[in-house]
């Protein structure tokens, strides 16, 4: 291919190489015309950048089509070539098979030459784009595009076929039911993607006998028998590989190099696999019980080869929840120490002159309200963030128990504030509620009612309520093991910014909209 400068009435046949504007727009690319040239010239350009093709060059569409062709595997198709790209997508929702060595041959064969895909095993849904073919100049060498067509189908997209799931779910006692229920929740939205449903749940004792009955009972009549155990595995001879084994079945593989996902188990009974869920399997984030089960219902093999293989890319995320140490997995009970932070710096600057926090309420200062909920409600320690005004708020709130703690940076906006008042808080705050102190509203019940509903050994670490329609209020409570989550906090934003990146953790209290999104910002609010 030959490329450089040349006089607009030289570049006829030629490809643009730039796009120029001549009044009217000519795109790169475009092989240039006799009325391109006259537009070139009379706009005053005396030279344009064009390529040529050689005898033995293919044009770049020409060649991404012929690529792609190639590649193209099993319920793959690809879309007409354009700008030196053909796109390949997936004719059915799958697991995408790529043959890793055969593409990397492919990109070494000359440096016109790219393709592109999605990781290997990526669950795609049908329509999805899963790899593209660019060629990088405006054409490609013949024996180079032959080269890579001979490299032959490398992408292919596997269909989920095994679509009737078997629930297993065992029970002790201290495994409350609606974790069992949210767990087949959070089943069910795995499984909705992939064509898949569970055909029957059975809910049994975690002990070898009857979770083996269960496997003889739904594996004749289910694709795949997945266990959820009250307890985790943690070897090879624990209840769920015993079970296994029991009921005539055999473990192939325990253990994997993902994170979440270590505890992951997998074997079958019969033709038909069952899969030891890991605990992480009850929230709906990525991990590694979700590569093996898309690999499982597109019937794509699963060896303890492969499973050893996912250590690389294995460490899926942080994990907030982990307990470190292990005894720290016990819920917040009456016998752990839940505080508050009440967020009582801010300038009220809509209020106008007189600080909306001092106002009077049924005969008593606005940020007393709060207060006086979270202390009949048992919280200690209550810990009042002030700033503006703050002589003002600390006089208000004398006669209480409770501390103060100054924010000199409070006009920052309000995760200075939220920030101050964890940092506050003793080693011996298991918990802490954040309270903003102009919502007045705020009733003890609902803080005790809250409070009940932090459960970290059912997944629920953090707390919020929500009005009867599931709008999001305050105030919101949440587990010490989250404090660290809301350090990279800046500006006027709350926990809540950073909490709905953990959806998984939160656990959800209804109530009555006027407490719990009712605040005062403007004099004509407090007249209402």
């Amino acid at each position: 291919m030959k490329f450089g400068p040349v006089r607009p009435n030289e570049a006829v046949g030629a490809i643009l190489a730039h796009t120029v504007r001549v009044g009217a727009t000519i795109r790169k690319g475009t092989i240039l015309t006799s009325d391109h040239a006259r537009l070139l010239v009379e706009a005053g350009h005396d030279q344009v950048v064009v390529a040529r093709l050689d005898g033995d060059d293919v044009h770049e569409d020409a060649a991404a089509a012929r690529i792609a062709g190639a590649v193209a595997g099993s319920e793959v198709r690809v879309e007409k070539a354009a700008t030196g790209r053909a796109n390949l997508f997936a004719r059915n929702s799958g697991l995408l098979i790529v043959d890793r060595d055969r593409i990397d041959a492919l990109n070494a064969i000359d440096p016109a030459i790219t393709l592109a895909t999605l990781d290997a095993h990526a669950r795609v849904e049908e329509g999805r784009m899963v790899a593209t073919v660019k060629i990088i100049p405006f054409a490609a060498p013949d024996a180079a595009v032959a080269s890579a067509e001979a490299v032959g189908a490398c992408i292919a997209v596997k269909p989920f076929v095994r679509r009737r799931i078997g629930m297993i779910a065992t029970m002790l006692p201290v495994l409350k039911e609606t974790v069992l229920d949210k767990t087949r929740r959070v089943l069910d939205e795995r499984l909705a993607a992939t064509g898949a449903s569970v055909v029957e749940e059975v809910r049994v004792l975690h002990e070898p006998g009857a979770i083996a009955a269960a496997i003889a009972q739904l594996a004749p009549k289910s694709d795949v028998v997945l266990v959820f155990g009250a307890s985790a595995v943690v070897d090879i001879g624990d209840v769920i590989p015993a079970a296994i084994v029991e009921s005539g079945g055999r473990v192939d593989h325990f253990g994997m190099p993902v994170d979440p996902g270590n505890l992951l188990l997998i074997g079958a009974h019969g033709e038909t696999p069952v899969i030891g869920a890991p605990g992480c399997a009850r929230s709906p984030r990525l991990n590694g019980f979700d590569w093996v089960l898309d690999r499982v219902l597109a019937d794509h093999p699963v060896t303890p080869e492969g499973i050893r293989g996912m250590g690389v890319g294995g460490l899926l995320m942080e994990i907030v929840t982990r307990p470190q140490p292990r005894d720290e997995d016990a819920p917040v009970d009456d016998a752990k120490t839940v505080g508050a932070v009440v967020l009582a710096a801010g300038q009220s600057t809509r209020m106008g002159a007189e600080n909306k926090l001092t106002k009077a309420i049924s005969g008593e200062a606005m940020v007393r309200h709060p207060v006086k909920a979270a202390l009949a409600a048992g919280l200690d320690p209550i810990v009042v963030i002030t700033g503006h005004d703050a002589d003002a708020v600390t006089a208000a709130l004398s006669d209480l128990p409770v501390s103060f703690t100054d924010n000199p940076a409070y006009a920052d906006g309000l995760s200075t504030s939220l920030k101050a008042g964890l940092a506050a808080l003793d080693d011996r705050t298991d918990a802490a509620f954040v309270l903003l102190g102009d919502m007045p509203f705020v009733t003890a019940d609902l803080l005790k009612a809250m409070r009940k509903r932090l459960e970290p050994e059912a997944g629920a670490w953090i707390v919020v309520p929500t009005d009867p329609d599931g709008r999001w209020g305050n105030p919101v409570l949440l587990h010490r093991r989250f404090f660290p989550v809301l350090a990279d906090l800046t500006g006027d934003r709350g926990a809540r910014a950073v909490l709905k990146d953990h959806a998984d953790a939160i656990a959800f209290v209804t109530a009555d909209g006027e407490q719990i999104t009712r605040d005062f910002d403007t004099p004509a609010s407090f007249d209402a």
